[in-house]
């Protein structure tokens, strides 16, 4: 099951192990997400540090510089450990880098293999008996030389305390599945609509719907942002009863309707809120709200400032 929202736990520490002509698309695939998650909660909740295997700087396949913090050995205990490399990546397949990952393994708790750092991670015996996807240009080798791991063809995929995944457009959907895991769906897709992921011009459409019927009643809630409607009238509408509709929001999207529905109202406020000068109190009647004091503290609740501040950041 999806949750909308799930309590904040501890700061999440990920550790970023790069390799030399590392993807940089795939390094800003990956962490821009978690950058926009700890701006949208108003708090830091994920919390990132650069290693390399020797210490030394590294530079992407692009000729970006990055400067670790220091060598893979020296790091500490982590939640979540990535593993990216990209073109060359034959070349660091050593006994040294076995070695230094099979240790890794010990004191991260979730090892996440980008791009060919799944090859790397196989080669070290950490996918054995796990599904597993890699670059689909060296998936076919991939799958003939290790025969342990259960290849799959798929953008990415979560197994246990592993995850892997075959590139840069990919990472980027995995980074959501992750947010979505830890911090739930609300803020995910927030996370995915500052980015314009698969969001077609028109307020709340980035909610991922798999259900007919919930997918219909988004549709009624779009089409009734300004003059809202019961949750109760949207079920009549459907043809069917106010419960089937709210066993059926919670099994899709980890929230009942009405949740939902504020969920769109509230992001068409935020969008009008940035990208016009509209007073806040025209907002508040285009949203369905009969005040902007309403708003404002629902708004509040949602994003954590008043439409004001949030405008001025």
């Amino acid at each position: 099951m999806r949750f909308w929202t799930k309590p904040q736990q501890d700061k999440i520490t990920v550790d970023i192990l790069l390799f030399d002509q590392f993807s940089n698309h795939c390094l800003a695939n990956c962490l821009e997400p978690l950058r926009a998650a700890n701006d949208l909660a108003g708090q830091r909740i994920y919390q990132w540090r650069f290693f390399t295997m020797d210490g030394g700087p590294v530079q992407s396949s692009s000729g970006l510089p990055v400067l670790p913090e220091q060598a893979l050995g020296a790091a500490q205990n982590g939640e979540y450990l990535y593993v990216i490399s990209s073109y060359h990546f034959r070349k660091f397949d050593t006994i040294a880098t076995k070695r230094a990952l099979q240790s890794a393994a010990k004191r991260s708790r979730n090892i996440l293999g980008l791009d060919t750092g799944s090859w790397l991670m196989a080669s070290a015996g950490l996918l054995d008996g796990c599904k597993a996807t890699i670059h689909w240009d060296i998936f076919d080798s991939f799958s003939e030389t290790f025969l342990n791991v259960d290849a799959k063809k798929e953008r990415f995929i979560f197994d246990g305390n592993r995850g892997t995944c075959g590139g840069a457009m990919a990472a980027f959907d995995m980074a959501l599945a992750l947010i979505s895991k830890l911090n739930g769906e609300a803020l995910k897709l927030d996370v995915a609509t500052l980015f314009m992921h698969d969001t077609p011009s028109e307020f709340g459409r980035s909610l991922v719907i798999h259900r007919a019927i919930v997918r219909d009643a988004v549709h009624l809630m779009r089409a009734h942002l300004e003059t809202p409607i019961k949750i109760a009238q949207i079920a009549e509408n459907l043809g069917c009863h106010e419960k089937y509709l709210q066993r059926e929001f919670i099994a899709d999207l980890g929230a009942p309707p009405g949740k939902i529905y504020r969920y769109i109202r509230l992001s068409a406020a935020r969008d009008l809120v940035v990208s016009t000068q509209m007073p806040i109190s025209e907002i508040a009647v285009r949203v369905g709200y009969d005040n902007a004091s309403a708003m404002a503290r629902a708004f509040k609740s949602r994003f954590g400032h008043s439409p004001d501040n949030f405008r001025k950041q």
